[in-house]
Formats: C-alpha cells, structure tokens, sequence
C-alpha cells in the first residue's frame, strides 16, 4: 500500500531538484581564461623596435644587446634628424668643414638639456643609413660627443641565426 501518490513523489522531487542553488559552470570561464592567456602571450613580446626607420636602411649585425630609449639621431641619405626633426641635409654635413657640424650640435644640446634629469640623459643612438659615407656618420659622432653625450649607439637590424 502506498502512502503517496506517483504525482505526489513527482512533485516532491520537483521542490528537491529547485531547492538546490544552481551549479557553476566552469566550462565557458576556462574557455574565456584560455583566450585570455593566449591573448598575453601574443602581445607580450621582447620586440623592440627603433622609431621611424623606414627612411633608413640599418646595417645588420648579431648582437644581442636591445634598443634603449635614448634620444635618437636619424641620418638618412638626405637629411639628419634629430628625434624626428629635420637639423640640415647629408649635403651640408658634407660640405661643412671641420669634424663637429654646428647646427647638429646646438640641436643635441638643447634635448641634453631638456632631458638632463632622466637617467639616460647622456645616451644617444644614431641610425644611420648603410649606404651613408662614413665621413658623415664620423662628423654625426664627434657633434654628438662634443655636444656631451657619453654613450653613444649606432642602431643596426639584427641578423637571424640562420642567415649567419
């Protein structure tokens, strides 16, 4: 003899299964970290690189040291910039006599002196086109070390393993 009736236990299993909170579904939060993650790893990169250097043909080279941010010198085969800002053309630097070229040297200057509280205020990196003459990268330098920066960079493009 039954005390209940199947419609009874049917609803009373009814409460049961609603009176227990509802599961947390673990599934689509592993799916959203899993992007996540996927996502950080792409965009946290060791890549470094220097501004503006579509003007400018680096020369390649191994070494294994980065690029700094560092006040930069851009010669390309028309002009010299200083931080992107056009100083006097490659035929000036030519013609100037003499191993220091003025106008460089007042334009370096006045950024040592904008940036002398930094840390990295007396590092600077040259790029210099490869098919530049090295008379002109020479006169580049001297005004840079005249101007008072004591370390000085040249940017190249690093070679891969396989080209080497």
């Amino acid at each position: 003899m039954r005390l209940h009736s199947t419609r009874a236990l049917r609803m009373d299993r009814h409460h049961r299964r609603r009176k227990t909170g509802g599961g947390l579904n673990l599934v689509a939060l592993m799916d959203i970290f899993t992007i996540l993650v996927f996502f950080l790893l792409v965009n946290s990169s060791d890549v470094q690189e220097v501004p503006g250097t579509r003007a400018v043909q680096l020369p390649e080279s191994m070494t294994p040291t980065l690029v700094r941010d560092t006040i930069t010198v851009m010669v390309t085969s028309e002009h010299i910039l200083v931080q992107g800002d056009p100083v006097l053309s490659v035929q000036a630097a030519q013609e100037t006599k003499g191993e220091v070229l003025p106008l460089l040297r007042t334009a370096l200057e006045a950024r040592l002196s904008a940036r002398a509280a930094t840390a990295k205020a007396h590092e600077i990196t040259v790029l210099g086109d490869r098919s530049l003459s090295y008379s002109v990268l020479k006169k580049v330098m001297a005004s840079a070390s005249a101007a008072g920066f004591s370390e000085l960079s040249l940017a190249v493009r690093q070679r891969g393993t396989q080209e080497a």
